[in-house]
């Protein structure tokens, strides 16, 4: 079983040839509407990788939240999620660019009402992973983490969006998953990352996991060991959502009991098929999609 316990929003992306400059208006596609936010995402994409997933988070007391949560629902997410009076549901604005990059900007909202105590006792234990991220209060977040991590989950934390001035404490995790940036700010170290990524990892006894994108990522262990698996590069037509359908899909492999390198390869994989597609959940792959881009890559 993989519990998500995190943030849910509405996406709504906008195609530009290029991102406006400040002051500037530019005029963009079609606007595409769907379900969003780091939680979410990474629930949906452990479902679609065939995962038991229930996701733990909060919406507005609005029409927007059916919109956000109804693709978790089709796939079959099973939802504990808390309805806010007064607030509004998580948004996000995208820009896309022609190149597949693009810039988000993030109305929390009712996210910050999660709460780790909606988290039953009975749900933790050694059976489950528990994946955690950093759009909904930290303190939360540290809370669950602790209780999962005593009744013997198995506790991965994705630190993103990381905020210099809020680190998370990686006390009570098994696992963080980073990126180059989410590293070096973490760490407040600027050297190679795989040598910062190995420090990081005995100092603190986890494992830390080490997102590279199309260059691959790297599991760095506490006996500073690790393991290393290449990329898929493709041809990107959104990147928005592939570092949360790595997690995803990483935690998915690890709660069927895949090896490290298993995992990896398959969180790569789903990361790439999802960059392929426009929006986030609608674009994250299943399991058979992920087996069949594994045997065209081996």
């Amino acid at each position: 079983m993989v519990i998500v316990f995190g943030s849910i929003n509405l996406d709504i992306t906008v195609p530009v040839a290029r991102a406006p400059s400040a002051g500037e208006t530019v005029l963009g596609g079609a606007a595409v509407q769907g379900g969003g936010g780091k939680g979410a995402n990474q629930a949906h994409a452990a479902r679609r990788a065939g995962a038991d997933v229930h996701l733990f988070g909060a919406v507005g007391a609005d029409p927007l939240a059916a919109a956000a949560l109804a693709q978790l629902e089709r796939s079959g997410v099973a939802l504990h999620v808390r309805p806010v009076p007064g607030q509004a549901t998580g948004m996000a604005l995208i820009t896309l660019e022609e190149s597949g990059e693009n810039r988000i900007v993030v109305a929390p909202g009712a996210n910050f009402a999660a709460r780790a105590t909606d988290v039953d006792n009975a749900l933790l234990g050694p059976d489950t992973i528990v994946l955690l991220q950093l759009e909904v209060p930290l303190h939360e977040t540290h809370e669950l983490a602790a209780r999962a991590w005593r009744a013997g989950c198995r506790v991965m934390l994705n630190a993103s969006p990381l905020r210099p001035d809020a680190l998370p404490d990686l006390a009570f995790l098994d696992t963080v998953i980073v990126n180059a940036l989410e590293l070096a700010q973490l760490t407040g170290e600027s050297g190679a990352p795989l040598q910062v990524a190995l420090e990081l990892a005995r100092v603190r006894n986890i494992d830390v996991l080490l997102t590279q994108g199309a260059a691959g990522a790297v599991l760095a262990r506490p006996d500073s060991s690790h393991v290393a698996v290449p990329g898929y590069p493709v041809t990107a037509v959104d990147t928005t959502g592939a570092g949360d359908t790595f997690a995803g899909v990483y935690a998915a492999a690890c709660a069927a009991g895949a090896s490290a390198e298993v995992a990896l390869r398959r969180a790569n994989a789903a990361a790439a098929l999802c960059c392929t597609g426009l929006g986030v959940q609608g674009a994250q792959p299943d399991s058979a999609a992920i087996d069949i881009f594994l045997e065209n890559h081996a």
